[in-house]
């Protein structure tokens, strides 16, 4: 077994982009990272690849495991074909271990994620503490019956009125953020001005968000999905997602869209699958904590 750690995102990108690929909507998160970095257009914030970690494991028969963390996130696994390799897990924590690299988390499909926790809490006298249980959809065809809802548009400067308290409401909800709006306008806005984020209104009322999170080459991630309380239990982020999806679908030419649902909140569970999403896999986002003497 050989851990390489990469110093070139390009080089990282020809090693692993393609077998990333057989697990598509899996992989989003590696993926749509990749990209950005690979792309180098953005570095706004953690986007930056001169600060990331990218490493592989490999035997004679090619690459084992490819891991990817872009700090101060968690480090993202994928085991090639889903072939766990125990030896495998074992080189990366030892080649991360001896570069001295420190590792908050993981977040990787349920199997493989609880597997590299096993490895690395006992390397490194931590305990583990699971923060979410996802489980990754994907679509490849809105369902029709879904009632359409008021109309999408692109998010625009003027919704700095009132998207930093959505977006903060969001953080609440799913991350248990403090939900106070933040001093820092020109982070909003760029948000806004990413070309990802849409809005549904409805009766000329913005009462619902999602957005294009990833672009992968057949395939994108929606994600941000937001309904003020206020406006919750009416059809708006059904309809939102629908449209959304259908957009990118019609529109953007991917021929499916990817989506990770907390499997905590069974309302949001069954929404997406009445949309005409389908389930992929399980996912883990697991952390780290130093054991207190």
């Amino acid at each position: 077994m050989q851990f390489k750690l990469y110093q070139d995102v390009k080089e990282f990108y020809d090693d692993t982009y393609s077998i990333l690929l057989k697990d598509e909507a899996q992989n989003m998160i590696l993926l749509g990272n990749l990209m950005i970095g690979y792309e180098g257009k953005d570095k706004h914030t953690w986007r930056d690849p001169v600060n990331w970690i990218m490493g592989c494991v490999s035997s004679d028969q090619g690459i084992l495991l490819t891991a990817l963390m872009t700090p101060p996130f968690n480090i993202t696994l994928y085991a090639t074909d889903n072939q766990i390799n125990d030896e495998a897990l074992a080189c990366l924590v030892e080649g991360l271990i001896a570069n001295e690299i420190p590792v908050p988390g993981v977040t990787s499909d349920k199997v493989l994620a609880k597997s590299f926790a096993k490895c690395y809490i006992r390397a490194m006298n931590m305990i583990a503490e699971v923060n979410y249980n996802q489980r990754i959809y994907e679509l490849t065809e809105v369902n029709p019956e879904v009632e359409q809802i008021g109309k999408l548009r692109l998010a625009e400067a003027s919704d700095l009125s009132f998207f930093p308290y959505w977006t903060e409401g969001l953080s609440q909800d799913a991350l248990g953020g403090a939900g106070i709006v933040q001093n820092d306008s020109e982070n909003y806005l760029y948000q806004i001005n990413t070309g990802d984020l849409y809005i549904l209104e409805h009766d000329k009322m913005p009462v619902s968000m999602a957005k294009i999170s990833r672009r992968i080459d057949k395939a994108c991630g929606i994600g941000y999905v937001y309904t003020p309380p206020y406006f919750r239990k009416k059809g708006y982020a059904s309809s939102c997602v629908a449209q959304l999806s259908q957009l990118a679908l019609e529109e953007y030419g991917f021929e499916k869209c990817v989506l990770y649902t907390d499997l905590t909140n069974p309302t949001s569970n069954a929404i997406y699958q009445k949309i005409g999403y389908r389930p992929v896999c399980d996912s883990l986002e697991i952390k780290f904590e130093v054991i207190e003497k």
